[in-house]
């Protein structure tokens, strides 16, 4: 029986899109199998653990991820390529000749994760490439020279006599669990948020109301949920879902913070000028110094690059030193006799005067080798990334083609057995003089190195020693037997149970 005119003229238009559909389906299929046989191919001289056709080290590194990369790096020395899922992989490396060769280059950083920030901080220091890197380092550099850093030592002992009047008001009995990164994370957004634009917002006593504060720790918490969600890579995916839709109202407070603060210092620094009555502040922060490279360089540094730049500066600076200051008091809460040294050591310099701290901050060198090894230990950026833009050589005549990512582990470097002896237990003496001075130069790389080293290094150690000073001649702390941290390496090293303490005040 013929067909009729009607299911002839409906039915063709079904079968042509089918076949197409089919097609870009076999397309896909065929370019996702050429990209797993390149990727095969590029990393079979690097041997990896057994991996599943589907979920690749998914699920070897699901559950105690920290543990099991302890495994592997002492059974594949140098490097291993991890694959997440069957057509996308990634190299760790975790060599100190390894890092130099990839870390003297300048290859872009990967997308992941830095993607999931440009959105809110925009195009700063921490997810620029290329000429515009350089000439935003370059016309940076000057915010953080120590002739510009020495009046927040001020700031910041202010910022942290708040935290620990917090934890003594606290304290109903003689000793007193507290979750100490909470606390610490909110003193690390004072200080910063001090320094950047000279905002007391006192944060740390009213951080539920302050619009500013809570946008930046709601954007930090789907900045980590994302990551942790495959799904959540994708933007079209996580734009469409209810957290992508926060995230741009977030964004929004962030940037008209931030934008309302700028244009407010330009426009008092005109009124200023026209009056002829500059005033001088106790100190220039952060804004004074983008302002003045702007005012010198504007043709390269526009109000968007301004405004990234300062957002970079808070975003980047609080979760990672706050993590810093949190680790290193947990290590001091596991070895009581290195608190108790650092603590002599701070109360023969300081006395009853913290004020002066900045005028001691050399002269700390056992608590400056406990804060190295904490940060070795535990080090508050776990691994960072590069996407190669050129063949690269390793020392041992391995060679990884352009386009591939390469995965630093910080981490790992820290804790290879062939660098470091014993490379868990907390031993501050690792970082004495004389054993520093026979250590690969690439073996502690806590700020990174090279080109790309973090800018910000010497204000986070200051902050480092001012915190860790200050608490130690207040406090002692220990650590909480029943809730040990469950370390979650992420864009910062966190712990998903929280860091608890008991807090104890000194007579």
């Amino acid at each position: 029986m013929e067909p009729s005119w009607l299911e002839t003229r409906w039915a063709r238009p079904f079968y042509l899109a089918f076949v197409f559909c089919l097609a870009l389906v076999l397309l896909q299929a065929i370019k996702l199998h050429l990209r797993r046989q390149r990727l095969l191919r590029d990393l079979r001289c690097f041997p990896a653990p057994p991996t599943h056709w589907l979920y690749g080290h998914h699920k070897l590194l699901q559950d105690d991820e920290i543990e099991k990369l302890s495994e592997i790096i002492e059974k594949y020395p140098c490097a291993f390529p991890r694959w997440v899922g069957p057509f996308q992989a990634f190299l760790y490396i975790y060599d100190p000749d390894y890092a130099k060769i990839l870390l003297s280059r300048t290859d872009p950083k990967s997308q992941f994760p830095n993607q999931f920030l440009s959105p809110c901080i925009g195009q700063g220091l921490l997810n620029l490439d290329g000429p515009k890197w350089f000439q935003h380092r370059h016309l940076l550099t000057p915010g953080f020279h120590l002739n510009i850093l020495k009046p927040y030592a001020e700031v910041m002992v202010h910022s942290v006599s708040t935290l620990l009047d917090k934890w003594e008001a606290m304290l109903i009995t003689q000793h007193t669990t507290v979750e100490v990164f909470e606390h610490i994370n909110l003193m690390t957004l004072d200080v910063l948020l001090k320094c950047a634009f000279t905002q007391d917002t006192n944060c740390q006593i009213n951080s539920s109301t302050d619009p500013y504060v809570k946008a930046l720790f709601e954007f930090n918490k789907i900045i980590f949920h994302r990551t942790q969600s495959f799904l959540g890579h994708h933007d079209i995916i996580f734009n469409l879902s209810s957290e992508g839709q926060c995230f741009q109202e977030l964004s929004q407070v962030l940037h008209h913070y931030t934008e309302k603060i700028i244009q407010d210092r330009k426009k008092s620094l005109q009124d200023e000028r026209k009056r002829d009555n500059t005033q001088e502040r106790k100190y220039q922060d952060f804004l004074d110094v983008v302002l003045s490279a702007q005012a010198e360089h504007g043709d390269i540094f526009s109000d968007t690059d301004l405004s990234a730049e300062v957002n970079t500066f808070v975003v980047a600076g609080q979760d990672t030193t706050a993590a810093g200051i949190s680790w290193l008091l947990y290590c001091l809460a596991l070895n009581p006799e290195h608190q108790q040294r650092c603590r002599e050591e701070i109360r023969g310099l300081l006395g009853d005067k913290p004020s002066t701290i900045w005028d001691h901050l050399e002269e700390m060198p056992y608590t400056t080798m406990c804060i190295q090894e904490a940060l070795r230990l535990l080090p508050p950026v776990p691994s960072i990334s590069r996407e190669l833009n050129k063949p690269l050589t390793f020392p041992d005549g391995r060679v990884l083609p352009a386009g591939m990512n390469v995965i630093l582990s910080i981490w790992g470097l820290h804790h290879n057995p062939a660098i470091w002896e014993n490379p868990k237990v907390f031993n501050p003496l690792r970082f004495s003089p004389e054993n520093s001075d026979q250590r690969h130069p690439y073996a502690f790389l806590p700020f990174s190195a090279g080109p790309r080293n973090c800018i910000g290094q010497k204000f986070a150690m200051i902050q480092l020693k001012v915190s860790m000073a200050l608490i130690l001649l207040r406090f002692e702390v220990t650590p909480d037997p029943t809730r040990p941290p469950i370390l979650s390496p992420q864009i910062v090293l966190r712990s998903k149970n929280g860091i608890h303490l008991f807090v104890k005040k000194i007579p």
